[in-house]
This record gives structure tokens, sequence and C-alpha cells, in this order.
């Protein structure tokens, strides 16, 4: 019981010459401002190398930036010059195409982007990985290549995100993703 007196008379003590000191107006403002720097702790640079070293063992592709080794004709294989920044199930082999999302499933309204090389023809094209959402994941050619990847604070370049926020029907069951092509890139 004394230890807990104790306790409650130091921070009744602490308390009254916090309150002696500090205005409730400064306080709640430090207090807010702990509060919104506590918020923006999630958008800084997370290194995720750890992760993908670590990778399932069933998952193929690059798992680091060096030895990318594209090629333009086998679309179902993580080495295909489309999939340079792709995380997850290629459509392709779940029902769907590089374009088109398998039947049942649906179109993920946003996407993240990535420049990938063409060895075919040698140009360097923008594409637009988007998931296609709204049934149990295909678990088939599962791909982690990481090319042109960028931290989670640079949503729009990060693979890591589930994409499916948004999709018809409220539905966040990612299935697989297409990779279209957006445009050449410069």
């Amino acid at each position: 019981m004394k230890k807990i007196n104790k306790f409650d008379n130091g921070m009744e003590k602490l308390s009254r010459v916090a309150a002696s000191k500090i205005g409730r107006r400064s306080f709640l403002g430090k207090l807010g401002a702990q509060l919104a720097g506590a918020a923006l702790l999630p958008l800084l640079p997370v290194d995720r190398r750890g992760r993908l070293n670590n990778a399932h063992a069933e998952t193929t592709g690059s798992l680091a930036r060096e030895g990318w080794k594209p090629q333009d004709t086998n679309s179902q294989a993580c080495d295909y010059w489309r999939h340079c920044s792709i995380d997850g199930n290629l459509c392709d082999c779940c029902g769907g195409s590089l374009t088109n999302c398998p039947p049942g499933s649906k179109l993920s309204p946003s996407s993240w982007v990535a420049s990938c090389h063409n060895p075919g023809d040698g140009q360097s094209y923008l594409i637009a990985y988007r998931d296609c959402c709204g049934k149990q994941t295909c678990g088939r050619c599962n791909c982690v290549n990481t090319q042109g990847e960028l931290p989670i604070y640079r949503p729009e370049f990060s693979n890591d995100v589930v994409w499916c926020f948004g999709a018809e029907d409220d539905s966040m069951t990612y299935h697989c993703t297409i990779s279209p092509i957006v445009g050449k890139a410069s």
C-alpha cells in the first residue's frame, strides 16, 4: 500500500508543478502537436530489404534490383518485362490476361506505376499495375519484383499496398494483378 501511496503522491506533486507552470491552452497545444507528430510516424521511410530476403519459398522473381534480366516471350513468368515491379499473383495465370481481370473479380480503381524496359523493341513503357479484387487470392504465379519501387511514403510507386480499396462492392479481397501499358516512358 505504501508503494501505491508514494506513486500517487509523486504523480500529484508532478501534476501540481506542471499545472502551476503550464497553462491549459499551452498544454493542449503541445499535446496536439505531439499527437500530430505521432500520426506522421508511418510516413517515414522503411527499409524492407529484410522482408524481401525472407520472402515465401514459393515466391519467384528478382528479389533484388541487381540482375534483372527481362524477357518478352512468356507472359506467365516473373521475369517477363512487364512484371519488373509486380508484387502478387499474375492474372495471366489465374484465368485473366495481362490487361483483364479473371471472371468474378473486379478491377481496382487505383494502381501503382513503374517504368519497365521491353527487350524486344528496346523501348521503356509505363506500366500501371492494378489489382483484381473480390475473389480469394489466386495463389498461382506469385512474383515479387522490386525494380523501380519506392518506399510506402510514395504509395503510387509502392507495390506493397493492397490496392483493392475503392473497388466495386467495397471488396478488399485481393485476387491477382494485371499489368497494362499506359504509354511510352520518356
